[in-house]
């Protein structure tokens, strides 16, 4: 109500004032004279206002009509205008349409309307990093990799967008099974971001499958300088690096550099086992068995196994059976109560023709921890101390459907395997092989095998040659006097 009454005050004001002005502009009686060229006029004081307000609109007038054809000049020379700012808002307004409606397919999973509205936003927008990696990602999810390849390597072209465009075409190259140029490009990541563990664990994956041990030792050291490996497990794995890079020296005849990398395993990971034996035999090979002794003590302190022993064996190999009993005292003083030390001991004593002591040392195992290997060495001991070949023939049976005790058994996929190895051969994973007990399928075999300990066991003794079951017998006792290094014990007759 005040702002209302306040502007008509004003405007009542104004008109009085220009009222009064004209009033004293009429009464002053002066005139103006104009000259234009050779015509003179004479203006009074109205005719003089009104002739100065039509000459400041005149030159307005033409002041606009100048910009205006400054402005059309500049149009037609490519500047920018209005126009032009018109035209390019909604060019970008339909790109940016366009993208949103890219990115939502992307999300939807429809990989042939995301690549077309990518493509649209492309030629809309001048975004062509954001565009480049739509339509990139957008052919991945369509399956058209040639379309993908080629957006990628646009990428490659600025330096915002360099590191995703190599891992972009390393995926592209996985795809083509192209390894060989995967790992270079992934090599190369590596070098623009040292500290990306995406990058750091394709590039050791695609290192090891290639065999490329050193490689991979550099590719471990980084990611370890990274913070995204403990120490410990650095340590192992590049003591396995080390272990294979040894088998590869080997494998062309340059056993010396071989033989180094196998001792710098076992410093590494003294507890590794495959490292202790590997670093066992060279150090044999090189006339240090006091060196390997102690190699192996250490891993069988932190793990006692079949490989160790047979290593422990190994070292003198020309030794008597009671020699090689009184030698593995020190290393099976070091866990009495393990399994495998009991099993170890009993073949020992075996060996030495010694079967109530290896009886003792078996202890109750081929009852309470029933497994291929104990029942196998039960029957010795009955064949040794001139059991009932009924007797000897049950303990084998039973063999058949036990337990084959601790392998190497795959933490990822739980596939076993004969022997260690650094990389799984049915997943192809790394460093995940255990020694421990297999995963046992429950429930009875097909053939109904597990009745067999009551058929054999049940059958008379008869007199005659050397059996089966004798030859099986010989042939267990053989093979665990082979693994543990022994000579193996004479048949009894």
């Amino acid at each position: 109500m005040f702002w209302t009454l306040a502007k008509i005050l004003v405007f009542v004001a104004v008109v009085i004032g220009l009222a009064f002005g004209a009033g004293q502009l009429m009464d002053s009686g002066q005139t103006v004279g104009l000259r234009i060229v050779d015509m003179e006029f004479e203006l009074g004081p109205v005719q003089a206002a009104i002739a100065l307000g039509l000459f400041v609109l005149a030159v307005w007038l033409g002041l606009k009509l100048l910009g205006l054809l400054v402005s059309v000049l500049r149009f037609m020379n490519g500047d920018e205008t209005a126009l032009r700012r018109f035209f390019a808002h909604n060019r970008e307004k339909r790109g940016l349409d366009a993208l949103l409606a890219a990115l939502l397919a992307q999300a939807s999973g429809d990989g042939k309307t995301a690549v077309a509205k990518a493509e649209k936003a492309h030629a809309l927008l001048n975004r062509p990093v954001i565009t480049s990696l739509l339509i990139a990602q957008s052919a991945e999810l369509k399956g058209n990799r040639p379309l993908a390849e080629e957006h990628y390597k646009r990428l490659l072209e600025d330096t915002r967008s360099r590191f995703v465009g190599v891992q972009g075409l390393i995926r592209a190259k996985l795809e083509e099974g192209d390894t060989d140029k995967a790992r270079k490009l992934a090599q190369k990541a590596l070098d623009m971001q040292p500290a990306h563990e995406a990058t750091q664990n394709t590039l050791l994956k695609l290192q090891t499958d290639a065999e490329d041990w050193q490689g991979a030792r550099k590719t471990l050291q980084i990611k370890k300088s990274s913070g995204h490996l403990p120490r410990d497990v650095y340590r192992r794995r590049d003591a396995i690096l080390a272990l294979q890079n040894a088998d590869a020296l080997a494998a062309t005849d340059n056993m010396t550099r071989a033989r180094e990398a196998a001792i710098e395993a076992n410093r590494l990971s003294p507890d590794l086992i495959p490292a202790a034996v590997a670093a066992a035999r060279a150090l044999v090979a090189q006339g240090k068995g006091g060196y390997a002794a102690k190699a192996i003590k250490k891993a069988w302190k932190v793990q006692p196994h079949p490989e160790l022993a047979a290593a422990f064996a190994a070292i003198e190999p020309d030794e008597t059976p009671l020699q090689r009993v009184s030698r593995f005292r020190k290393l099976l003083a070091l866990h009495p109560d393990h399994a495998e030390t009991r099993l170890l001991k009993a073949e020992l004593l075996i060996g030495a023709e010694d079967f109530p002591a290896a009886r003792r040392a078996l202890g109750d195992l081929a009852t309470t921890a029933p497994t291929v290997r104990a029942l196998a060495i039960m029957a010795a001991i009955e064949r040794g101390e001139g059991a009932d070949d009924a007797v000897v023939r049950g303990w084998l049976a039973r063999a058949l459907t036990a337990s084959r005790g601790p392998q190497w058994v795959c933490s990822n996929c739980q596939h076993v395997h004969a022997g260690w190895q650094a990389i799984c051969d049915n997943c192809g994973a790394f460093d995940t092989l255990e020694w421990r007990d297999a995963p046992d399928s429950a429930g009875p075999s097909a053939t109904q095998t597990e009745l067999l300990p009551l058929i054999v066991g049940s059958l008379p003794s008869r007199p005659a040659a050397p059996d089966d079951a004798d030859v099986v017998a010989g042939d267990v006792v053989i093979d665990d006097a082979e693994e543990a290094g022994e000579t193996p014990p004479p048949k009894p007759a």
